[in-house]
């Protein structure tokens, strides 16, 4: 109790109580004594019911940066501590990065009881990994596609020990779209023990909790926050026509360089390609600008365990030196709006408006992170005024304009569009549409899928849909036609009417 008191925790929720008396081991102690005070309150509240006997399944729903991580990776490490052996845990992520900086997380506070983990993500080595796997580690942190694989292609390891399932971004993971988990956690789940115990987290979790409750093997203990974004969070938005969006970019970076040398942006797109193409513009204008997409290569063949490690490609190296402010821009699409936790980014700016309220919470949520103070820009054009009444409206909160000089924005107009012109073209040359129908083939091929039949597929699909397209203008045509030849007989019998009206009257 005296820890709690320390850290000035007067009226903490009673799990937190909980979970300080079970955490025997002296350095989770110390460790629990370094959290931020919104981190103990969340691990007050889902911590507690995760770590207490008899172990209930939960599902937390908490605001972005309010320490969920912390609210699992210290009741999983105590309950190991009491009877360490490997496979212990399993943590599923849906992005790579996520799965790193996770591991990152469970090395530093698990360092003290010996943790060993391991890390298994798509783009690596398949036979690293499978030797990694092989070597029985407490925890796995995994993307499902390659664990999946692993599982089918591989016997030298098992999950059959399992006392922790944990879904960091369950909706995420849960959802039907274009990057379905449903096969490969099939698989997964298939392979785990019954009696386990699940967590699942996320920031937005209530529009998938049907199929979380089912995930769950015992009566879950679920855990909400009444609000979806920070309080230190400000939220501004500005409106702009869609052709000078890019200037009012340009615009509101060298404000913000300007004012605040130290500060660290990150800038959501839409598409890789825009990503690539802002990339390549703000670096013309001489701004500290680095990218991060799922187009980009991940990892090469790599000759050790230790080298994979240590020695991430692209986007992890891209990653990194913008943790590390060597970088103070980053460019990115929605594979670095979850869960990624860097300190030093104090403005996201959204280039499009995000068209569901959930990515605008996760992108937003990237700043104002444990307690600092953080503002949000979302660029809305006069065709997402829709979008953003449902984003008010999901997160509570009214979104305020961001004041900016138009007539600055309009000095640098022309000089940005050129410029904009010019990263395109260099862009085409590069083959970049190309490399992506490349990128989607291999992917369908990591899948289980023939490209070929697919592509087929798609064909047929495009029929049907121009064939009840073509259909659809038939009965439309058909239907004016008739429209207008009821309308001409309508006329011709005002017309004879007319007639006969002045010939009744000549006639007297």
């Amino acid at each position: 109790m005296l820890l709690l008191l320390l850290l000035g925790i007067g009226s903490a929720p009673p799990g937190l109580w909980e979970v300080q008396d079970l955490l025997q081991e002296e350095p989770l102690l110390l460790l629990l004594l370094l959290l931020p005070l919104t981190a103990a309150h969340s691990l007050g509240e889902i911590g507690g019911a995760s770590v207490s006997p008899p172990g209930r399944d939960c599902l937390g729903c908490a605001k972005t940066g309010s320490g969920k991580t912390a609210a699992f990776v210290l009741p999983v490490l105590q309950k190991l501590s009491q009877d360490p052996y490997g496979i212990f845990c399993l943590v599923l992520t849906p992005t790579r990065e996520l799965a790193y900086q996770i591991a990152e997380q469970f090395r530093v506070i698990g360092k003290p009881l010996g943790l060993r983990d391991c890390i298994v993500v798509g783009g690596m080595d398949m036979v690293a990994q499978s030797l990694e796997l092989s070597r029985q580690p407490h925890v796995v942190v995994a993307t499902p596609g390659r664990l999946a694989d692993h599982i089918r292609s591989s016997n030298t390891f098992s999950l059959s020990r399992i006392q922790f399932l944990i879904m960091d971004e369950a909706d995420r993971l849960l959802e039907q779209g274009c990057t379905d988990f449903t096969k490969d956690l099939e698989v997964i789940l298939g392979a785990l023990p019954a009696k386990r115990q699940t967590l699942l987290f996320s920031a937005t979790l209530t529009s998938t909790l049907q199929e979380l409750q089912s995930v769950t093997m015992n009566k879950p203990f679920f855990w909400e926050s009444k609000t979806r974004t920070v309080d230190e969070l400000d939220q501004r938005y500005i409106l702009t026509p869609e052709k000078i969006k890019d200037a009012y970019l340009v615009h509101l970076i060298q404000t913000f360089t300007d004012q605040h040398s130290d500060w660290s942006i990150i800038i959501f797109t839409k598409t890789c390609k825009d990503c690539q193409i802002l990339t390549m513009m703000l670096r013309k204008f001489n701004f500290p600008t680095i990218s991060l997409h799922s187009m980009m290569k991940q990892a090469s063949v790599l000759r050790t365990v230790e080298t994979q490690k240590a020695f991430p490609k692209v986007r992890f190296a891209n990653l990194s030196k913008f943790k590390a402010s060597v970088y103070k821009i980053l460019i990115a699409t929605d594979v670095a709006s979850r869960g990624l936790d860097i300190p030093t980014v104090q403005v996201v700016i959204n280039h499009n408006t995000p068209g569901l309220p959930k990515i605008y919470i996760h992108r937003v949520g990237r700043t104002a992170r444990a307690g600092r103070n953080g503002v949000s820009i979302t660029m809305v054009t006069q065709y997402d005024i829709h979008l953003v009444h449902a984003i008010e409206e999901e997160t509570q909160s009214k979104l305020k304009e961001y004041e900016v000089e138009e007539k600055d924005v309009l000095k640098i107009l022309t000089q940005v569009n050129v410029t904009r012109r010019e990263c395109e073209i260099r862009l085409e040359a590069t083959d970049f549409d190309e490399k992506k129908e490349v990128h989607k083939r291999k992917q369908l091929i990591l899948e289980g899928k023939d490209p070929e039949m697919e592509a087929k597929r798609k064909e047929e699909l495009e029929k049907i849909k121009k064939q009840k397209k073509k259909f659809k203008e038939r009965i439309q045509e058909s239907v004016q036609q008739q429209q207008a030849e009821q309308r001409e007989r309508n006329h011709l019998k005002k017309k004879r009417r007319l007639e006969q009206k002045k010939a009744k009257l000549e006639s007297k």
